[in-house]
């Protein structure tokens, strides 16, 4: 087997490639730049390309598949290559249901906490000795490739993703894998860019739904009106509807009581419970019985770069997380202020997505950070550019966001705000798809507590 990746330096498509390479297809591909952590990931599987930048000659018909990126354009000389020579071109969810045609195939979809849920799931299958395949969207902790592909495993854990599925398949990705076991989390509106209507957003989960296979299974958060209501028209696979368990903030974590059971966790939040929820009740569709998924869990600490601990002192802990659309801000800055009652919470944010820098998406953003005590808004008019979108001023992100936040246009403004607080009994957050644009999280913890 021979398959050639167009585009290979990807986020999501370099993990598929080495994940081939070790099941041992031969693995070729090109890209016109590929950036750290993708380039030694490749260079240390062995297939990095020799040379930057497209080429057709690389095409072939002793190649088996071609595998495009989103960030390869629809004029590629290698997709025009292939084309020409009639190969199989697939795009990366095409080919991942590809290799998972005989399995059991678990997505887990939803606008906020498919990362979290995802890596729960496979946290539990790995302390109970489960083989199963995966991919997941983020890196993980303990893992240095999120794609793993054997033709052993009876299960395929995927992380569904509603986004385009390549330059040519303007399909979202999650519709591509037709699961027997499917959850969804909320719906919650983004992608304008693509999804230009929040009914057209919604109509992408109820075309997912759809696609479960007949008798399979729909775990379901019943606390989402919008998954409610597209429910309630499901008659061609059962529903499993969960919701926020019955739990008690500790001084480590969380104590959760389930079926007369108590179980001290790690992870803390309403919005980390309800996740936990929905992976049990998944899990018990692959076999996993409750009380023994509940017990794998309570040495889980959380998904990289979801409330991610950066530091801890006695009187103040910094966290960073990846949330940037308003669901994900509410559910974080929430989870936080509950978790840390006696403390102030300041928690910052980057708008850095196309969706959030639109004007006409920003009242999304209403109230999405009342839970903080100072709630600070960073967004840079150059990535506003960068992005070709109509320039945004403070004001208008003030007022998306309800009033109520400092809104900075430079790096600087954020570390000059952090720097002049006084942290004692306080907890900053730190959230963003982004960095800030520069911002040393690690940096910026030790040098507050060195101040204290």
């Amino acid at each position: 087997m021979h398959v050639h990746f167009i585009a290979i330096g990807g986020s999501a498509m370099h993990n598929l490639a080495i994940a081939l390479s070790r099941k041992g297809a031969v693995v070729t591909g090109s890209d016109d730049e590929i950036f750290e952590p993708s380039l030694t990931r490749l260079q240390k599987q062995g297939i990095l390309p020799s040379a930057m930048g497209w080429d057709a000659s690389r095409i072939h018909t002793d190649l088996d598949a071609v595998i495009l990126g989103m960030h390869a354009r629809e004029d590629n000389p290698e997709l025009l290559a292939a084309k020409a020579l009639g190969l199989p071109i697939y795009s990366y969810p095409e080919y991942l249901y590809e290799q998972s045609k005989t399995k059991t195939r678990v997505v887990i979809g939803g606008s906020h906490g498919k990362t979290t849920i995802t890596s729960m799931l496979l946290h539990a299958v790995a302390k109970l000795g489960l083989e199963v395949d995966y991919m997941v969207g983020a890196q993980l902790e303990g893992y240095d490739c999120m794609v793993k592909l054997t033709e052993t495993a009876p299960i395929m854990i995927l992380e569904g993703d509603e986004y385009l599925s390549s330059p040519i398949d303007r399909r979202p990705k999650f519709h591509l894998y037709h699961p027997h076991i499917a959850l969804l989390s909320g719906v919650a509106w983004d992608h304008i860019n693509v999804f230009p209507t929040f009914e057209n957003y919604v109509d992408q989960f109820a075309q997912f739904i759809a696609l479960i296979e007949a008798n399979g299974a729909l775990v379901y958060n019943q606390e989402d009106p919008v998954l409610q209501d597209l429910a309630k028209n499901v008659t061609h696979c059962q529903q499993i509807p969960y919701c926020t368990p019955d739990f008690v903030p500790t001084e480590n974590g969380t104590r959760l009581t389930f079926e007369d059971q108590t179980y001290d966790l790690k992870v803390f939040g309403a919005h980390n419970l309800q996740n936990l929820m929905g992976a049990m009740y998944v899990g018990q569709q692959m076999g996993i019985k409750t009380s023994d998924f509940l017990s794998a869990m309570t040495d889980f600490t959380g998904a990289g770069k979801r409330l991610q601990k950066v530091i801890e002192h006695p009187s103040f802990v910094m966290f960073k997380d990846f949330a940037h659309s308003p669901s994900k801000l509410k559910a974080t800055t929430a989870a936080v202020a509950q978790q840390y009652k006696n403390r102030e919470v300041i928690a910052c944010m980057e708008l850095h997505t196309f969706s959030s820098l639109q004007k006409a998406f920003l009242p999304q953003y209403n109230g999405a950070m009342v839970a903080a005590d100072q709630a600070l808004v960073y967004f840079s008019p150059e990535v506003v550019a960068h992005k070709k979108l109509p320039m945004l001023s403070a004001q208008e992100v003030a007022e998306g966001f309800g009033g109520g936040v400092l809104v900075c246009e430079s790096t600087q403004e954020v570390l000059t705000f952090i720097e002049g607080q006084d942290w004692h009994n306080k907890v900053l957050l730190m959230m963003s798809s982004g960095n800030f644009d520069g911002i040393d999280y690690d940096a910026l913890g030790a040098q507050i507590v060195a101040k204290l």
